[in-house]
């Protein structure tokens, strides 16, 4: 495994809280990489660890991969992994994949709920990447916490941005001075999903798995809010529906 971050327990621990049975313990997971379209691009950096109730980190590993095609200018200027540098010290890409989907695979089995914001691209991206390099994919992973998802059921007219930046500062946690490297976004959005538990613990299933089911049926209905939306503003045709699948795509 190769070290990527080198901040990862730089923030500020969470206080302790009366919370859902599935809060005192959960895995984090993010992903950097070459873009945006999770069936074609690839897995630049990854981080899974594990977090305690209090946000302190209790596991983190972290993976550098040379993709084997060019990183765009427009991906490295946000994680800041150059094609030259993960041509030069990051590792086979069917490695990376192998190890980061075992090592996720691992929580799952574990019981332990993985945190990931905005969990359909990374749980997509990194399936698509283990077909790619042989790997068996996590087709149906389980019990996964979304923060952005809660976020909008629980805070559902805020208004502003919902990207981990914005929603870590509304709620108080710090991203560290390594915002968008795979570490420090995981564990900011683990921190996050813990202060959701705090903030919401009325509103949100005690266990993991019932939460992984609620959240289903809120990403739908996001979906179909935001199908609507952009309907009436012209941005996308009638004919045409955001897909709201959730977690995987």
């Amino acid at each position: 495994m190769s070290g990527v971050c080198h901040t990862v327990g730089g923030m500020d621990e969470l206080p302790l809280f009366d919370a859902p049975e599935w809060s005192s313990r959960v895995g984090v997971f993010d992903l950097e990489t070459t873009g945006i379209d999770v069936t074609r691009d690839r897995i630049v950096t990854a981080h899974v660890g594990v977090l305690d109730g209090t946000g302190a980190v209790l596991d983190a590993h972290d993976w550098l991969a040379d993709p084997g095609v060019p990183i765009p200018d427009a991906a490295a200027a946000v994680h800041g992994v150059t094609t030259a540098r993960a041509q030069a010290e990051g590792r086979p890409a069917a490695e990376v994949v192998a190890e980061v989907t075992a090592a996720v695979r691992v929580l799952f089995e574990a019981g332990i709920p993985v945190v990931a914001y905005n969990a359909p691209f990374d749980f997509s991206l990194l399936a698509h990447e283990a077909v790619r390099h042989g790997v068996a994919p996590i087709a149906t992973p389980s019990p996964v916490i979304d923060p952005l998802v809660i976020d909008k059921a629980c805070d559902r007219y805020r208004r502003g941005k919902r990207t981990l930046t914005a929603v870590a500062a509304h709620y108080a946690v710090q991203l560290g001075d390594d915002a968008h490297e795979a570490c420090a976004d995981a564990v900011a959005a683990g921190r996050v999903a813990l202060a959701l538990a705090q903030r919401f613990p009325d509103a949100l299933p005690t266990t993991a798995i019932e939460l992984h089911t609620q959240q289903i049926g809120w990403a739908r209905d996001q979906a179909e809010s935001l199908t609507e939306y952009f309907v009436r503003i012209g941005r996308i045709d009638p004919a045409e529906k955001l897909d709201g699948s959730w977690p995987i795509r």
